[in-house]
């Protein structure tokens, strides 16, 4: 009996999972970085090196922005534009971890649950 390719798929992705700790981390980065991109590429309504009529603005380099998220710390670059009117719909200005985790954090403080042991 043959596997189908998303038994196979499936396989890879376990023993990914589990041979290698960073592999989400790298994965969700990766999703991340193209969510970004796509975001400022449709800001701009033009691709990278595309001449249109009447541009929105220029692309202007990256800086690096790091958000903390249940995998771990991602250091992410974020484009952006010359006149600095791009602003990530991915997460909000100065946020530096996803919102679940805040939660989380903010819950266990109200019912005053112990950090240390």
């Amino acid at each position: 009996m043959t596997q189908t390719n998303e038994d196979n798929f499936n396989e890879q992705l376990q023993a990914s999972l589990t041979d290698n700790p960073d592999f989400l981390r790298k994965l969700l980065s990766s999703v991340l970085q193209r969510f970004l991109k796509a975001d400022f590429t449709a800001f701009l309504g033009a691709e990278p090196n595309q001449r249109i009529e009447s541009p929105r603005g220029y692309r202007c380099g990256f800086y690096e922005r790091s958000l903390i998220t249940r995998v771990g710390r991602i250091q992410l670059r974020v484009p952006r534009d010359r006149n600095g009117l791009f602003r990530a719909e991915l997460f909000e200005r100065y946020q530096r971890s996803e919102k679940a985790l805040l939660l989380v954090i903010m819950e266990t403080y109200i019912q005053g649950v112990a950090t240390c042991g």
